[in-house]
């Protein structure tokens, strides 16, 4: 294990870079990290699925100064616009959810009331979802797929991979990530768990699990806890990369 921590610690120290985020090379942090804003990173981070070029250039559509003009703006404004799940009904739903929230309170706020309780991240997640979806009541395949629900147990859920990337952007500050929260410690992060994140683990021996699950993701992050007890989730974009180019 000493030799992959030694060869993850000098991925980490070569990615932590802005010029890993271009169009050559993109990632859906190339967009959000051009505002200062939870409320976008976070609509960065829920369409953060698919094929990398097609998330950025479907962000770039989006006119995010929606957000600070009414409501009915946001669904003429965003009347044809979709992206594969989503319909353009879906995509306003989650504009005026996250107008409403901020006229209330921070995303920061919300996501910090469930988890000073444990310090767990994931009573967070769940104080946060329930809030979304109460501010503005709406349902659909492709709006619930996009802001996700509250599992009945917590061992058989998904890897809510794009909200652990978005608390990944907000709570940890380098070259990459934004920093813009300060009431989350680092530490307490859950590794954002994709498809190649998960067989690049698998090929290097940090994971047993063979599922795709959040249990997945809980045993990696104590792996790499291992590996810095204080910032476990720094190598999150370096595996990342790892496996999106395929150089293991």
């Amino acid at each position: 294990m000493n030799n992959i921590k030694a060869i993850l610690d000098r991925e980490v120290n070569s990615r932590d870079s802005h010029f890993e985020l271009s169009y050559d090379r993109p990632d859906p942090l190339l967009v959000a990290s051009r505002y200062t804003d939870e409320s976008i990173a976070l609509i960065c981070a829920l369409f953060a699925y698919g094929n990398a070029k097609q998330i950025v250039k479907f962000l770039d559509s989006l006119d995010f100064s929606l957000l600070d003009r009414s409501e009915d703006n946001i669904r003429v404004g965003l009347s044809k616009h979709y992206y594969r799940f989503q319909k353009s009904q879906d995509i306003v739903a989650l504009f005026i959810a996250l107008k409403r929230l901020r006229e209330i309170d921070t995303i920061e706020n919300i996501f910090y009331s469930g988890y000073k309780k444990e310090f767990n991240i994931l009573d967070g997640l769940w104080v946060f979802i329930d809030t979304l979806k109460k501010i503005y009541s709406y349902e659909s395949r492709g709006y619930n797929f996009l802001v996700g629900s509250i599992p009945k147990r917590v061992n058989s859920a998904g890897t809510y991979k794009r909200y652990m990337m978005f608390l990944r952007w907000m709570v940890r500050a380098d070259s990459l990530d934004m920093g813009l929260w300060s009431k989350i410690d680092k530490r307490d992060l859950i590794m954002p768990l994709d498809t190649h994140t998960f067989q690049v683990s698998l090929k290097l021996g940090l994971l047993r699990r063979k599922t795709y699950d959040m249990r997945a993701s809980l045993e990696l992050t104590e792996r790499l806890r291992e590996f810095d007890k204080n910032d476990p989730i720094k190598y999150d974009f370096a595996l990342y990369r790892l496996g999106q180019e395929s150089l293991i």
